[in-house]
């Protein structure tokens, strides 16, 4: 049984950092009811399951939230829910009877989550973005890269998926466990702008203090220092080396066969561009490979560079099963690990209204009410 084992949970279906915080309480042993609309219902073959890997764990049915019947379907399924979630622009769930005001109106205990971009309110709320936008106004997307480019966004991983999918599975979660205690159930507002910014609190710390400055890629941790970055090999893979402690740094100028005295002064900035040059020579002498078997085991803090298909069968990862097979694909397995009541991938991710008629069998819907709202174009 998983830590959320019993707790109900509404996903009405968008893009990105929603399926990804319905991924996440899913595989923690939460039921998640993922809402397609009725005109997503194409059918599908329940033995070879869609490729989307964040929809992971949960049901899926079919919904016209632009019809009255379906928007009641909705609001009946929310009276035996503990939570729901949208990722809507602002102000288009009220649009369509299914706000705060009308599920909280049904379950005064329901934990409502809200993910956006920019926002509830704000002079953004109302306009489109993309992860890219989002960091980029966050304050993040200007120090990432190195000072010879410009930014580089990386993927969508800051906005969408840490800033977003994993702040509003944080903040549901803390917003149910104050429910059961209080009774009462609120609005949580995950904003991806929001979470991005608070990843960057260590930075905020550092740029206060003056060991990191606002110019990219010259501080320690933004490739400006030799001794935190990744190195090409002579076959063209990667090496990555973070040897930040002293006693690291040593370790790293021994394995590389570097000159202990011209390396000696790790700290000194005025030396960094040169002296990763020099580091960038040794390290294109070997293959990855071969360095692999001079670093790995030791403490210079490395690891190779692998691609998403070679981490999946790296020894250590195999060794952790931190990557799955669900659905004939391998992923990334349930994350963080708990001892007693360890999370799992349940069912692989559903075709569109594939449970339909079973989720409202559950929800107390008699046969001749699924019959109607399937006549009526409500249900899929």
């Amino acid at each position: 049984m998983g830590a959320l084992e019993g707790v109900r949970v509404i996903e009405l279906a968008g893009i990105g950092p929603g399926p990804f915080c319905g991924m996440m309480l899913a595989d923690m042993g939460a039921e998640v009811v993922q809402v397609d609309r009725a005109g997503a219902v194409r059918g599908g073959d329940p033995e070879r399951p869609p490729g989307n890997v964040n929809a992971r764990g949960r049901r899926s049915m079919g919904i016209d939230l632009k019809s009255p019947e379906g928007v009641e379907t909705v609001l009946r399924l929310v009276e035996g829910a503990d939570m729901l979630f949208e990722g809507f622009r602002p102000g288009v769930a009220e649009r369509l009877g299914v706000g705060p005001d009308d599920c909280l109106a049904r379950n005064p205990a329901l934990v409502y989550g809200r993910m956006t971009g920019w926002g509830q309110e704000g002079p953004y709320a109302s306009m489109a973005g993309h992860d890219i936008n989002y960091i980029a106004l966050a304050g993040v997307l200007a120090h990432l890269g190195r000072h010879d480019s410009g930014p580089v966004p990386p993927m969508n991983l800051v906005g969408d998926f840490g800033g977003g999918g994993m702040y509003l599975a944080f903040g549901m979660v803390c917003a149910l466990l104050e429910a059961r205690t209080s009774g009462q159930g609120q609005v949580v507002d995950a904003a991806m702008v929001d979470g991005a910014a608070s990843l960057m609190s260590f930075i905020h710390g550092m740029l206060a203090s003056g060991f990191h400055t606002p110019e990219r890629g010259v501080n320690m941790l933004d490739t400006g220092a030799h001794f935190y970055d990744v190195y090409e090999c002579a076959d063209g893979g990667w090496i990555s080396i973070g040897s930040i402690e002293p006693q690291f740094y040593a370790e790293l100028v021994e394995k590389l066969g570097l000159d202990p005295e011209r390396f000696g002064n790790q700290l000194d900035r005025s030396l960094w561009p040169e002296l990763t040059e020099e580091v960038a020579a040794v390290v294109r002498t070997k293959t990855r490979d071969e360095w692999d078997a001079i670093l790995e085991g030791s403490d210079v803090c490395y690891a190779p560079v692998l691609t998403a298909a070679e981490a999946a069968g790296h020894h250590h990862n195999v060794a952790r099963g931190t990557f799955i097979e669900v659905g004939g694909i391998t992923q990334p397995g349930p994350a963080p690990r708990l001892s007693r009541t360890p999370g799992e991938v349940r069912r692989p991710p559903a075709h569109a209204g594939q449970h339909t008629d079973e989720l409202l069998a559950e929800a107390g819907f008699t046969d001749d009410e699924v019959a109607a709202l399937r006549d009526s174009g409500a249900v899929a």
